[in-house]
């Protein structure tokens, strides 16, 4: 199954191309090949996103919980939807649902859940006995296994060897430690954005593409760090899904800079606002003028106004 955890972490430097992510590539939609309908699921823990096909006969809504195969183990997830335009995964990332979950297992679930609670303070503990730099973000006992997940970040890359010894002395299982990056950390974390809304990575999709500085330029917006980053300290996410919209929107837009001729005067365009679907020129004579995008026609390479 694809790994979409951050396998290096980079030190914050000043300048931008530090708060760019590395370019993985996106498997194509078009390329994939399944049955209808395919399930959307997700990872309670960890928001991560599965894509799953279901036995035949077995009914599931939204909201629903199944047991399925996970990259960690078999393990409870929850039922989005189906979904007709999967992203970001290979023909190899669709799974098989086992079955859909009953009452008892429900109960089990939140049994295991006061576990990952009491499992907190411990590991903690543990950390501090061993002098390690870490900070735990989430810890996950699987459903169908005996494996328990602790997921933390650091600064640095942390030898964590002694502690896993402890903590398997300690919960009788197999231990699995995992290092995040930052956008994984405010994925499982959750949180509130600059926008007022709930983070992209958290509420919307942990599949988005590689964001990059080019795709806030595009979108005219201020190269300041502070303003085209989230709390994660990385690019916005939201310039990843919105960038398609405004390039589909820019086709039918004049660019910037460009000279026309308009009521006796040359104007140049200074501004394009693909939202609004405004355009501002400023004239040779000094006038300054807002136009609809709807009156601008493209006659062969040259463009014109109603």
């Amino acid at each position: 199954m694809s790994d979409i955890f951050e396998t290096d972490i980079d030190d914050e430097t000043e300048n931008l191309a530090s708060l760019e992510d590395s370019e993985v590539g996106i498997t194509p939609t078009e390329k994939l090949v399944f049955d209808y309908p395919l399930f959307s699921l997700k990872l309670e823990y960890s928001c991560e996103t599965i894509y799953a096909k279901a036995p035949e006969k077995l009914e599931l809504k939204p909201g629903d919980f199944v047991i399925t195969p996970t990259r960690y183990g078999k393990d409870m997830a929850k039922v989005l939807g189906t979904s007709k335009f999967p992203l970001g995964i290979k023909q190899s990332d669709i799974v098989q649902i086992d079955r859909k979950a009953t009452a008892e297992d429900l109960k089990k679930r939140e049994e295991l859940k006061q576990k990952e609670k009491d499992a907190f303070p411990i590991f903690k503990e543990k950390v501090a006995l061993h002098k390690l730099d870490m900070k735990l973000v989430e810890t996950h006992f699987l459903f169908e296994e005996q494996k328990a997940l602790f997921f933390f970040s650091s600064d640095n890359r942390v030898d964590f060897r002694e502690l896993v010894k402890d903590l398997v002395s300690i919960f009788k299982m197999r231990i699995e430690l995992r290092q995040i990056g930052v956008r994984d950390e405010s994925r499982i974390t959750g949180g509130l954005g600059v926008c007022g809304r709930p983070f992209c990575c958290n509420a919307i999709s942990d599949k988005l593409r590689p964001v990059s500085i080019k795709m806030a330029k595009d979108q005219n917006l201020s190269l300041n760090s502070m303003k085209i980053s989230g709390q994660c300290g990385r690019l916005l996410c939201c310039l990843s899904y919105e960038f398609d919209w405004y390039n589909e929107a820019r086709r039918v837009l004049p660019n910037e800079g460009i000279r026309l001729h308009y009521d006796g005067t040359d104007f140049r365009i200074i501004e394009v606002n693909p939202i609004t679907s405004m355009v501002r020129m400023l004239g040779d004579d000094g006038r300054l003028l807002e136009v609809n995008a709807k009156r601008f026609t493209k006659d062969g390479n040259k463009w014109k106004i109603n």
